[in-house]
C-alpha cells in the first residue's frame, strides 16, 4: 500500500510539473514572443526587421551592424572588427587580447602605418578607432574625427570639393544620446549611401 501510494503520489507531481512545463511553454515560448513580434511590427516596423537598409530595392546592409567597405578609396571606411572575418553577425566578440600582449601591440602598430597611408596623414593624427575595433566587433559607427580624417581622401577620389563631402559628415553626425549619454558618432554605411547620392547627381 506504501509503495503504491508513493507511486501515485509521485506520477501525481509529474503530471502538474508536465503539465505546468506545456502551459509555461506556450505562454513564454510562443504567444510572448509572437505577442512582441506584433507588437513591434505595428509600431516600429524597420526596427523589427532589424533596421535594414535598402538601395534601389535592394538591401545593402543594417544601421546595427557595421561593414567592411574593404579599402576602397572612394568610401569612407569602418573601424576594424574582430567579429569573425569580420563584422559576423553570428561571431560577434573583441580579439580578447590585452593591451600589453605583444601581438596586439604589434597589430595595432601596422594598423596605424596602413591607416595613415591610406589617408594621407601622419601617424600621429590617426584617429584612436581606426585602429581598434569595439567590444562586440558590430559596431557600425566611427567617431567624427576618423570620418573627418576621411575627408581629403574621399574627397579627391570622387571628384567631390572638400567643402560638399565635410557637410556630408556633418549631416551624418549624430549626437550624444539624450543629449548627454555616449558620444557623437557617425553610421558608415548612411554616410556612403549619401555620398553615392552627390556623387550620381554629378555635385
Amino acid at each position: 500500500m506504501t509503495t503504491t501510494s508513493t507511486l501515485r503520489g509521485a506520477l501525481t507531481q509529474l503530471g502538474a510539473a508536465a503539465r505546468a512545463l506545456a502551459v509555461m511553454t506556450l505562454l513564454l515560448g510562443l504567444a510572448y514572443p509572437l505577442a512582441l513580434t506584433g507588437f513591434a511590427q505595428a509600431v516600429v516596423p524597420g526596427r523589427a526587421d532589424g533596421s535594414l537598409v535598402e538601395r534601389d530595392g535592394q538591401v545593402v546592409g543594417s544601421t546595427l551592424i557595421g561593414q567592411s567597405f574593404a579599402g576602397d578609396r572612394s568610401y569612407f571606411q569602418s573601424r576594424p572588427s574582430a567579429a569573425g572575418e569580420g563584422y559576423d553577425a553570428l561571431s560577434s566578440s573583441a580579439s580578447n587580447l590585452s593591451p600589453a600582449n605583444p601581438e596586439f601591440v604589434a597589430e595595432v602598430r601596422q594598423r596605424i602605418k596602413d591607416v595613415a597611408a591610406f589617408d594621407g596623414i601622419s601617424p600621429a593624427d590617426v584617429a584612436p578607432d581606426a585602429v581598434l575595433a569595439s567590444g562586440s566587433g558590430l559596431d557600425p559607427h566611427i567617431s567624427p574625427a576618423y570620418a573627418a580624417q576621411q575627408v581629403t581622401r574621399v574627397a579627391e577620389e570622387r571628384g567631390l570639393s572638400v567643402e560638399v563631402v565635410r557637410d556630408l559628415v556633418a549631416d551624418s553626425t549624430a549626437g550624444r544620446v539624450l543629449g548627454f549619454l555616449g558620444e557623437p558618432r557617425v553610421n558608415v554605411l548612411e554616410l556612403n549611401l549619401a555620398l553615392d547620392a552627390v556623387s550620381d547627381r554629378g555635385h
